[in-house]
């Protein structure tokens, strides 16, 4: 296969140039992919353009990752219903710098033919007077032909600024640099972006009458029609593991509808069609073990995170849902316990009180008031109804010490197999 023909079975493609498919099957070629630096992490909703650059690579290409320096001074009004905020040239750099890290968890920087490069356009648009720019770039696409785009049309009701309708021919304009003096013919994206990409390839047409190649993915959706890249909460999945842990991340796939799972198996790994048939029939015989889920969470965390981090999200699932152990949650840093257990109840507790050891029922009913009365905690611990830290509770005379504190901070307390109170110390 060549790279058309991996996207495709893949169902990644949406729209493409012709010619495109001859270009790329008969010649190794450079290609890019921008991305805005409007906040300092990435979202899942970036990730199948990384996976076009990822495949790209794969297939012997040249990718580069333009992260826009400049072009995010502006901000893109594709698929946008009103104006961005404007971030400022420090917010935008330091970005800028977190999203190069993020992007060399997938594409190869090392010492290869076909290595990948990541550009800024600050560095081609610093020096750029604004009548060079209206005078040798402007008066190659007309308003009607601008005006024609959808990432315009639909925002004209709601308006659209001058700043916002000039980002089309500032991507144009970074399509046409790259190709001027990176050799880059070919430029990928979403689907919302085919209007900016076709605008690059016609400003080439008119100035050095060459021709350029395009092609963009279809813009991901949810089978129940919620928008894909938010969690069940509405909020966004990042891939920077302070703005979205590892767990909550991993969780996100793994609970993907069957039919989710089909579609994103192929859109964000680079799983080969056998092994994802494969998996689509273990499925198809046993659903309720969720085999694509896990291969689908297994192998986009991996690549985001780490494998560490995936062992220790799967090990934290199995605490929640499942028995879990001791030495599994004692593995946890403090912002994968928080992580697990946001949303449970929260008591607390005088770490003092701890240094003398206190008795679990003195603990329970009376410290803590995770159960009503000292009777009924006497009760719930007699029929083995109590675990702390995953252990469960052996007597009424059992006491509680701060080196049972996990992180030095927090005891998990459990009321039969799903009620859970965090206890934290002060």
């Amino acid at each position: 296969m060549n790279f058309i023909d991996e996207l495709t079975w893949r169902e990644m493609i949406h729209n493409i140039m012709p010619n495109t498919k001859e270009k790329l099957s008969n010649e190794k070629i450079c290609g890019y992919v921008g991305f805005d630096p409007t906040a300092p992490s990435l979202q899942i909703g970036n990730l199948a353009a990384i996976m076009l650059l990822v495949h790209f690579q794969r297939y012997g290409h040249k990718p580069i990752a333009l992260v826009g320096g400049a072009t995010g001074l502006i901000g893109d009004p594709s698929g946008k219903s009103e104006e961005r905020k404007l971030l400022s040239v420090e917010e935008i750099q330091f970005n800028l710098e977190c999203i190069k890290k993020q992007l060399s968890h997938f594409l190869d920087f090392g010492n290869i033919t076909n290595k990948a490069e990541i550009v800024n356009n600050y560095d081609w648009f610093k020096d750029f007077s604004v009548l060079e720019f209206l005078r040798d770039i402007g008066k190659h696409l007309s308003i009607n032909y601008m005006i024609a785009k959808d990432s315009v049309q639909s925002r004209l009701s709601s308006g659209i600024s001058f700043t916002e309708f000039s980002y089309q021919l500032l991507q144009a304009y970074d399509f046409f640099w790259l190709y001027k003096n990176k050799g880059c013919i070919f430029q990928m994206g979403g689907s919302d972006q085919w209007g900016n990409i076709t605008a690059g390839c016609e400003l080439i047409r008119k100035k050095l009458g060459s021709e350029a190649y395009a092609l963009t993915c279809p813009l991901i959706t949810k089978s129940d029609g919620t928008k894909f890249g938010k969690s069940a909460a509405g909020e966004k999945i990042w891939l920077n593991p302070n703005m979205t842990s590892p767990y909550k991340f991993y969780q996100f796939w793994l609970n993907s509808t069957d039919e989710d799972a089909k579609k994103f198996i192929k859109i964000f790994t680079t799983l080969s069609k056998e092994e994802i048939n494969t998996l689509i029939e273990e499925h198809e015989k046993a659903p309720n073990e969720r085999p694509l889920q896990k291969a689908l969470a297994k192998d986009i965390t991996i690549r985001v995170h780490s494998k560490q981090d995936w062992e220790n999200a799967v090990a934290a699932s199995s605490i929640l849902f499942g028995e879990g152990t001791t030495e599994q949650l004692k593995k946890l840093s403090e912002n994968e316990l928080l992580a697990i257990f946001e949303g449970v109840p929260v008591e607390t507790i005088s770490k003092t009180a701890l240094e003398e050891g206190i008795n679990i029922v003195e603990f329970l009913a009376v410290k803590c008031k995770i159960i009503p009365s000292k009777s009924e905690a006497r009760r719930i611990i007699q029929n083995a109804g109590i675990s702390l830290n995953k252990i469960k509770i052996p007597s009424i005379d059992f006491k509680i010490t701060q080196d049972m504190l996990l992180n030095g901070k927090y005891l998990l307390v459990q009321k039969g197999k799903k009620n859970y109170i965090l206890v934290k110390t002060l």
